[in-house]
């Protein structure tokens, strides 16, 4: 493996950080707001000023060889009169930053020096740092001057605290590496196709490659690509694995895999990331940063902490964090970061790693590290969630809801008031030709500068106000929320280009709100970035058809590998059938409600047993629920509602449960449960054997045609790319594959899949079928739906009763 780089940003940061933990404290600056006064300044010095300087050095610690790298502001070389400069943005006025700041600031420059006084031959040289305050534009310069002899000092002392953390990690890995040489995959034998994914994740890895693969439900996905992650892992091919999901009941199934692992006596460090609302103590909720006892003092109190945990811990879940974080007194969000760093896998959201606004700074800060692979689980929600990423809109109304707030706290003149009106203005203003349409609505495909550029003074006018030590008090509140919006907007509109529209949104007389929106329409260029920050990648799903597809949109390369694993379970345990005599198009949906409420009866009515029905909408969902229940009234059913808590979808998935005071293997009675496509309950849920036996789907679950769909349809027509597949067919689809899904999870499981449109016999939509749906059937008339069932279950039942014959005679 190639030397290891040391950032010396990251060095100082971890060695010398102390005092409180206070995100107040951070700047607000966007990245390319940072740059841009970086290079203003370095602008304004002389000829012989070289900027971003570039400093190296190598060393072994804990038998390791490294190279601690940095990159200085700007130097200027002349003899002992040379100067390093170091630039910091930040809001805080310079005489308010903390000590423990200042410290960080002053020891990058130190480490810059001690490297360029050895390469240069120097006694002594003059650190420079240069400090602005973004708000008032205010800049600070201060000035010391520094031996050779204070910067060797200086450099041996952090070197060798590091070097202890860097043993500690060594023996870490060491004793990971050791438990995972004897390791076996957990289980007596492969289910069909588990070994051919095991294999190609692990060829993923040794070629450094991003991996998409489709392996249907069954197949056992995740301890296929954990597995050889971990053997890889040993073997020193990287160092860190990333488990990336988008559900919590992911996360579990993840840490499951490895539990399984530990009973083979693995031992590596293990940590499952919580959202910060969710791990947050309750009683910090209300609380200051100065005021809070898990914040003050955190830094001083870390270092003993994370030992304590890597020394009696390997799987550090939510549950582990929190009671060591109440042990040492320590925030627990930021806790489980800090631990993160001395982790093998750790198991996480998406958006640590894809989300530009919150993804994890100290894995990647840097554009690529080997040490870092990716596994991406049920990659294809991915793809609205990286959309939903890199887009952001702000509103007139919270705006108008401060100036209210403010009239009553502040008075009628003060610089924040001001400010709030003047981005009112701007809003009227650059929206008054959107006004005028009939549609109200507006689209460019150039970013809103004006508006943006009073966006970001309105941003410099709250930071300056709240520099001031604001009250904890609802209205700063407020203005922190409106604040944060503020933020977010303009950090995304660092990254606008020709793959964004700007939308403009006026609402109706009732609600006269103004939204400006940024909206991404092809994120991949963006995803492609974070997955280069890791030596690889395996993007893996169940619904995952076509593979091209996902790897365009998913930031693959054109030489990205790809690979569809077939179904482990029997295609004739399913039955497919598509209702050729329903239309379910929008203009004959009511006349097509007979039909569809019928053909649902005949199913469920073969065989007594639990049934899904999963419809496009709520609205369309009720009325079909409603006829049939008027129809057919002593048929049990239960239905998906628009706001179900933890506790509502819980009741409801219990319905489908197997009677436990029943000795009977079948049930009594039938139960229909109407869902929503793309919904909870079509994705994610295990009803195993007798507890779902068939699966509706009505409609080929396009999504609702809007603007911003006929925009990503437009955009990549563009790109000479089948504009309707991407925005509306294929999404439409994988609901479609996902709510079908639900039926078949095990090698004992039997149903059918009843398709209720007849545009899935259509070419445009059988081709993208999965190969385990290769005897769909297609229904002509509907008096074909029962026979046709009741002959699927006569096979099924005879196939039950010779293997039970079998199994007798063996």
């Amino acid at each position: 493996m190639s030397v290891t780089k040391i950032g010396i940003r990251e060095l100082i940061e971890f060695t010398l950080k102390g005092g409180d933990l206070n995100a107040s404290l951070n700047s607000t600056n966007t990245a390319l707001e940072g740059a841009r006064i970086h290079r203003m300044l370095q602008s304004q010095r002389g000829e012989n000023y070289q900027k971003e300087y570039t400093l190296d050095y190598p060393i072994t610690l804990a038998g390791r060889d490294l190279l601690i790298h940095g990159r200085a502001d700007g130097i200027i070389l002349n003899g002992d009169k040379t100067v390093i400069e170091e630039i910091k943005t930040s809001d805080l006025p310079f005489e308010k930053l903390p000590e423990n700041t200042l410290t960080l600031y002053w020891g990058q420059a130190k480490m810059y020096a001690f490297i360029l006084m050895t390469d240069e031959g120097l006694s002594s040289l003059t650190l420079q740092l240069t400090y602005y305050q973004r708000p008032t534009e205010q800049v600070t310069t201060k000035k010391i001057t520094y031996t050779l002899a204070e910067a060797t000092t200086f450099f041996d002392g952090v070197t060798k605290e590091y070097e202890e953390w860097l043993q500690l990690r060594a023996d870490l890995r060491d004793q990971r590496n050791a438990s995972i040489a004897p390791l076996q995959f957990p289980f007596d034998h492969y289910r069909q196709g588990q070994r051919e994914l095991a294999v190609a994740v692990y060829k993923a890895i040794r070629l450094q490659r991003e991996l998409f693969i489709e392996a249907p439900t069954g197949t056992g996905k995740t301890i296929s690509t954990i597995f050889p992650c971990i053997k890889a892992m040993g073997e020193n091919q990287m160092q860190r694995l990333f488990y990336l999901t988008a559900k919590q009941s992911t996360r579990h199934v993840a840490e499951e895999a490895l539990t399984l692992l530990a009973k083979q006596d693995l031992h590596l460090k293990s940590i499952t990331l919580t959202a910060k609302d969710t791990i947050t103590f309750p009683e910090e909720a209300d609380l200051a940063p100065e005021d809070n006892p898990y914040m003050v003092g955190y830094y001083d109190r870390l270092k003993p902490a994370m030992k304590d945990v890597l020394e009696h811990e390997d799987a550090i879940t939510r549950t582990t964090v929190e009671t060591y974080a109440r042990d040492h007194q320590l925030d627990p969000f930021e806790f489980q970061l800090d631990l993160s760093l001395f982790c093998d896998v750790i198991i996480c959201d998406y958006n640590y790693l894809f989300d530009p606004q919150v993804y994890l700074q100290r894995f990647f800060a840097v554009d690529h590290d080997d040490d870092n692979f990716f596994l991406v689980d049920e990659a294809h929600n991915l793809v609205n969630r990286a959309r939903d990423m890199y887009s952001t809109e702000l509103s007139l109304a919270g705006l108008q809801d401060l100036i209210d707030l403010s009239k009553a706290q502040e008075g009628k003149s003060t610089p924040l008031l001001s400010a709030f009106r003047k981005l009112r203005k701007a809003f009227f203003t650059f929206s008054g030709p959107t006004m005028a349409k009939p549609t109200h609505e507006s689209v460019f495909n150039s970013p809103a500068d004006d508006f943006n550029k009073a966006v970001d003074k309105l941003s410099g006018t709250i930071s300056d106000w709240l520099a001031d030590e604001q009250p904890q008090n609802d209205f700063t509140e407020a203005v922190l929320n409106y604040y944060f919006a503020c933020l977010s907007y303009l950090k995304i509109a660092d990254f606008y280009d020709d793959t964004f529209r700007t939308r403009i949104m006026i609402g109706d007389d009732e609600n006269r709100d103004i939204v400006f929106k940024q909206l991404c329409l092809d994120p991949s260029a963006f995803l492609r970035d974070s997955l280069l920050k890791g030596c690889g990648a395996v993007l893996f799903s169940a619904t995952f058809s076509p593979l091209s597809y996902y790897q365009r949109v998913l930031g693959g390369d054109t030489d990205s590998l790809c690979y569809q694993l077939p179904s482990p379970f029997p295609p004739k345990h399913q039955a497919i059938l598509i209702a050729n005599y329903i239309d379910t198009t929008y203009r004959n949906r009511e006349a097509s409600l007979p039909d569809i409420v019928a053909s649902i009866h005949t199913m469920v009515a073969q065989k007594t047993g639990n049934y899904l029905v999963f419809l496009p909408s709520y609205s369309y969902l009720n009325t079909v629920l409603q006829v049939f229940q008027t129809a057919f009234p002593d048929v049990k059913t239960i239905a998906q509602t628009t706001a179900m808590d933890e506790y509502t979808r819980r009741d409801f998935l219990a319905a489908f449960d197997d009677d436990p005071d029943e000795t009977d293997d079948d049930p009594d009675e039938t139960l229909v449960g109407f869902a929503i496509l793309g919904g909870i309950f079509s994705e994610g849920i295990d009803l195993t054997a007798d507890r779902l036996i068939g699966v509706g789907i009505v409609s080929v679950g396009l999504p609702g045609i809007s603007t911003e769909n006929d925009l990503l349809r437009d955009y990549f027509d563009l790109q000479d790319e089948p504009g309707f597949e991407y925005a509306y067919q294929l999404p439409g689809l994988n609901h479609v594959l996902q709510a079908a899904g639900r039926l078949i999870r095990t090698v004992h499981d039997h149903g059918v899949i009843l398709l209720m449109d007849r545009r899935f016999s259509a070419g445009r939509y059988t081709r993208y079928f999965p190969p385990h749906w290769q005897f769909h059937r297609t229904l002509y008339q509907q008096d074909d739906l029962a026979p046709t069932i009741q002959q699927f279950w006569q096979m099924i039942d005879a196939e039950t009763e010779a293997e039970n014959e079998d199994q007798t005679h063996a």
